[in-house]
Order: C-alpha cells, then sequence, then structure tokens
C-alpha cells in the first residue's frame, strides 16, 4: 500500500457482500448444483461471485500497487481506484436482494424482533470487526463499520415494491451527494476534517461517540449519504434484472456501459469544455491552498476527503474522479458495475467461461475473509507495500488460497469461508437466543 500522502487514505475501501447473504437459502436444485461447480455456494450465482472476485483484486491494486498514472500497465491501477468500494457496495445490495429471492415468501420473518434481530446481530459483528481491525493502524480505512450502517438502513427498503424502489434509487444518486455538500458545513466540515474511520477509542467519550454517528452518517471514509447510493442501485438491479437470463444480462451489459459513458462523459464535458476544472483551482486557492503545490490540487483535495463531497464550490458535484462521490462519479461507478455483472453472467452461462471465471468466482464467494486476512497482514508484514510484485504477491495468494480452502472444505459450511461461516453461525446463535 502506498504510504505518502492522500494515497494512505485508500486501505479499507472493501468488503464482502456475502455478509448479506447469510441467510439466504438454496436456490434450485439443478441452478444450485451448476453453481457450487462453478464456485458459488449453495443459492448464489457464479457471475455476481466472479465480480465480486475482480472487486478483491481491485482492492489489491489500490491497497498494495503503486500510485495509479494513466500510461502503460499502469490503467488498470487508474481502473480500479475509487470503484473498488463502490462495486463491493453496489453487490452488497444486489446480493440482499438475492438472498430474499431465495428465501419462501410463506417463511419469511414478519415480526419485528424476528426481522431484525438476526440483521442486528450480524451488523453489529461487522462493527466490532471493523472497530478492530481500524484499532490495528491508525488511518486505515476500514469499512466494515459503515457496512454495518448499510445494512440496518436497507432494511426498511427491502419492503417497497420494485417501482418505488428503483424511483428512491435514482434519487438517492443525487441526494446523497447533494446532503453531503449541503450539510458538511453544518457540522464544521466546509473545507477539511472529512474522510476518517471509527475507532474503538473514540467510543470511550460522548464527544466522540457523537463524532462516530457523524463519521457513519454523513462525514466518514464510506458514509451513508454517499455510500448508500450503492446498495439502493444494487437492490433496484437485482429486482429488475434476473442475470441468469441470457438476454436480460446482455441488456446490463450494454445499459451499465452507457451509464458509465454517461457519468464520467459529462463529467470530462463540464471539466474540459466548460471550465469546471479551472473554477475548481480557483476555490482551491482560496479555501485549500495548501493543496496548490500538488502535481493536481484537484485529486489533492479529494484525497483528503475521501466519501465526502468538498463545500467550497458547486462545481465539486460535475466531478467523477476517483472518491468524488458526486452524482456523475455514482452514475458512472454504478454503470460499471452493471455492466460487469451483466458481462460475468454471461461468461458464466457456458461451460468453458465457467471453468476460466472459477477462480475468481471462489476468491468472491470468500471476499469478506480476503478482506479481514489483507487487513491483518497490511497492519504488519506488508505495511508500506507499494509495488506491481506486492500485487502480484497479493493477487496470487488470495487466489491459491482461497482456492485451496474450498477444495478442502468441499463438503463442510466452512467452504464459503471462516469468517463468513463464523458470521453466519453468531447471527444463528443471536437469534435462537
Amino acid at each position: 500500500m502506498n504510504t505518502a500522502g492522500p494515497t494512505n487514505f485508500r486501505a479499507g475501501t472493501a468488503v464482502a457482500g456475502t455478509a448479506v447473504g447469510t441467510g439466504a437459502g438454496a436456490g434450485a436444485g439443478a441452478q444450485a448444483t451448476a453453481e457450487r461447480r462453478s464456485g458459488g455456494g449453495s443459492g448464489r450465482l457464479a457471475g455476481v461471485d466472479a465480480v465480486r472476485g475482480i472487486a478483491v483484486l481491485g482492492m489489491f491494486a489500490v491497497h498494495v500497487g503503486p500510485s495509479p498514472q494513466p500510461e502503460g500497465a499502469g490503467y488498470l491501477l487508474v481502473a480500479a481506484d475509487g470503484r473498488a468500494p463502490a462495486l463491493f457496495t453496489l453487490l452488497a445490495g444486489f446480493s440482499l436482494v438475492l438472498a430474499q429471492r431465495g428465501t419462501d415468501p410463506a417463511r419469511r420473518p414478519e415480526g419485528w424482533a424476528s426481522r431484525w434481530r438476526p440483521l442486528l446481530i450480524r451488523s453489529a459483528v461487522l462493527a466490532v470487526l471493523g472497530l478492530y481491525l481500524a484499532s490495528l493502524w491508525p488511518g486505515f480505512l476500514v469499512i466494515l463499520a459503515f457496512f454495518a450502517v448499510y445494512f440496518l438502513a436497507a432494511e426498511p427498503f427491502t419492503r417497497l415494491s420494485t417501482p418505488v424502489l428503483t424511483a428512491v434509487a435514482g434519487a438517492s444518486v443525487v441526494v446523497g451527494p447533494l446532503l453531503s455538500f449541503l450539510l458538511g458545513p453544518l457540522f464544521g466540515y466546509g473545507s477539511s476534517g472529512r474522510g476518517l474511520v471509527p475507532e474503538a477509542a473514540d467510543l470511550t467519550s460522548w464527544p466522540g461517540l457523537a463524532a462516530v454517528v457523524c463519521e457513519l452518517l454523513l462525514t466518514g471514509a464510506y458514509p451513508l449519504a454517499t455510500y448508500f447510493p450503492y446498495v439502493l442501485a444494487g437492490m433496484a438491479l437485482a429486482r429488475l434484472c434476473d442475470v441468469r437470463e441470457w438476454a436480460t444480462a446482455l441488456w446490463m451489459t450494454v445499459w451499465g456501459a452507457v451509464a458509465a459513458v454517461a457519468g464520467y462523459g459529462s463529467a470530462w464535458l463540464a471539466g474540459h469544455a466548460f471550465g469546471t476544472r479551472q473554477r475548481l483551482l480557483e476555490a482551491i486557492a482560496v479555501h485549500h491552498p495548501e493543496a496548490l503545490a500538488a502535481s493536481d490540487p484537484v485529486r489533492e483535495v479529494l484525497g483528503s476527503q475521501f466519501g465526502a463531497v468538498p463545500s467550497t464550490s458547486w462545481d465539486w458535484l460535475l466531478l467523477a474522479d476517483p472518491y468524488s462521490q458526486t452524482p456523475l462519479e455514482t452514475l458512472g461507478n454504478a454503470g460499471v458495475g452493471c455492466a460487469l455483472i451483466g458481462l460475468c453472467a454471461l461468461v458464466a452461462r457456458h461451460a468453458v467461461g465457467a471453468r476460466l471465471l472459477r477462480p475468481l468466482t471462489v476468491l468472491g464467494a470468500m471476499a469478506l475473509s480476503a478482506y479481514v486476512v489483507h487487513a491483518l497482514v497490511l497492519a504488519g508484514p506488508a505495511h508500506g507495500a507499494a509495488s506491481w510484485s506486492a500485487w502480484i504477491g497479493f493477487s496470487g495468494a488470495a487466489l491459491v488460497l482461497t482456492w485451496a480452502w474450498q477444495w478442502v472444505w468441499d463438503d463442510s459450511p466452512l467452504r464459503r469461508g471462516p469468517v463468513e461461516h463464523a458470521l453466519r453461525l453468531a447471527t444463528r446463535v443471536g437469534a435462537r437466543a
């Protein structure tokens, strides 16, 4: 991982969407068997897990690869920069709906306690794990506590009809970043101070606890305001699109690419044809003068405020740079996620394609375990790693170890990963207490 400058704040950009599906039931027999043979767990779609595996490799690229440069192989890092956390969050919403789809509607819990108790337990475990990992390395932007909040916030939206959910998801792409922009100054974060993650030490005082709540909802590295739109978009996509159908997967690929071009292309036009970048440089000179010495002052400001839209100029809302969290970046990132899900679903339909995707599918099915292990390694022996060899080492080790794990535990519930299994057990035990 790069340790100099704003790059230091990219250390926590992923979590396994598999945590969402801990209560999912198995799918139909033939479908479940096909998915198991292609590397996913029962009731899972191999293409979706493969996309999650791609996101894991993207996370490694950002954390332990060299700085992203738009030249040669550096374009791989540019492609991963900022999109890995968005992709994981989108997949969390997508997986949440898939988990419900695999459950018999007649057996879904309706009472408050039976609905919320497993969710509260699962979220609490993720939050505690996130606080622990964050305490190992101050500045390490662990996303797990934020995911706990996403899951809690998502539950009421699962009750909405598909048209209403789709409309809410579309509106949130604009409303979320706008709230970040407008409310930041009200909490004293107009030009700086955002982009942090909660740590256990923050919970020892009332002011610290208030700061944690503010970080989780508005000012943190992955706050609800700017990342929850990805969850809602993923939920809406899963409701609207059955990726098991060839035509649907194809349209997801096409329309996802269109959305990506619309988001990133609009930002490019705003910056190069309508003078957004020049006006931002003028605002930076007034509100962020310390960033002027950087080679790219705009990226320098964004790098110090992960998860937030800076509140010093309306022109910030017209960017689509990594971690800018604007409506245009959210649209572009969601489009990339939609296109990847559709593309991997198409590839996974064929036996050869499924075999080619299997290493990614296995890694994606164990993404939460991969996240926790990589965080522990980064906090210890690999602290400060930032090279192509480090990325290749992390990626190769993750692919081999997850494959070996599933091979050893093929007929055991542990095959889905040690952390996933522990989270599932904690949820079941707590729900029965």
